[in-house]
């Protein structure tokens, strides 16, 4: 009876060990590419890692994209996530994992599995499967305040001398362009990416392709036989290009 309650009291750390130690963390980075795949995003599976851990609470980045001050000052901020696969014959094996800054492995899920023939459902359905193993630990942030990394010390240099700036004039504002409005033929439906978003229709097939800008609600976009721009007008989104030297203005549908 001894041994067993001795068992017992020395479990009881490691079962809190998860759940205390992922409350300590609000932001979580993921991978573009996993080590044992070949291509960022490989079967759409760093993305749907993305957004699981979203569906948790946490607040997510791609490791390479631009990310609040407070991760930028201090990488300690974050979590940063990954995939281990191990070899199996017959079947997919994956461990989901959450590592601090320093490399600590903060939790580890079990191994999830599928034994799917095709790549993509197979490595999808075992990445939700160690999943669970997240979705079953009780997760809510704790605010808790980490150290920033201290910035380096720059050398103050004097300023140079002020020269006189020379203005140059205006160039007058070109007015826009007339367009001819297209009004849409359905409702499209947006799949994150990694470098934006993909539209697809009820087919499904893809429809536009939009690539993120720096400036909100304004994407780069092309559909195959035309580039352009995605962009907000009062409200509703357009889809403008130059077919033929003439500005075409399609309205869109667009389900986020």
């Amino acid at each position: 009876m001894k041994k067993y309650l001795l068992l017992f009291i020395l479990a009881l750390p490691l079962c809190g060990f998860a759940q205390n130690s992922i409350n300590n963390y609000k932001y979580v980075l993921v991978p573009e590419k996993f080590s044992f795949l070949k291509q960022n995003d490989q079967y759409r599976l760093n993305t749907l890692l993305k957004l699981l851990l979203e569906e948790k609470g946490f607040t997510t980045y791609f490791d390479n994209s631009e990310v609040p001050t407070e991760i930028a000052n201090n990488k300690c901020n974050a979590l940063n996530a990954d995939l281990l696969e191990k070899n199996g014959m017959f079947s997919t094996n994956l461990t989901f994992i959450l590592k601090d800054c320093q490399g600590n492995i903060v939790f580890k899920s079990k191994e999830g599995k599928s034994r799917e023939k095709e790549y993509k459902t197979s490595y999808n359905l075992a990445l939700r499967d160690a999943f669970d193993s997240l979705k079953e630990t009780e997760y809510a942030y704790n605010g808790a305040k980490i150290q920033p990394v201290a910035p380096a010390v720059v050398p103050t240099v004097a300023p140079p001398a002020t020269v006189p700036v020379v203005t140059p004039a205006a160039k007058p504002i070109a007015e826009a362009a007339a367009a001819t409005t297209v009004q849409p033929v359905g409702t499209l439906y947006a799949q994150p990416t990694a470098t934006g978003f993909q539209l697809i229709d009820t087919t499904p097939k893809v429809v536009l392709t939009l690539r993120l800008s720096s400036v909100n609600d304004y994407f780069i976009a092309e559909n195959g036989t035309s580039n352009g721009i995605v962009l907000k007008k009062n409200g509703d989104w357009f889809f403008d290009y130059y077919k033929n030297g003439n500005l075409v203005s399609e309205k869109l549908l667009i389900k986020f």
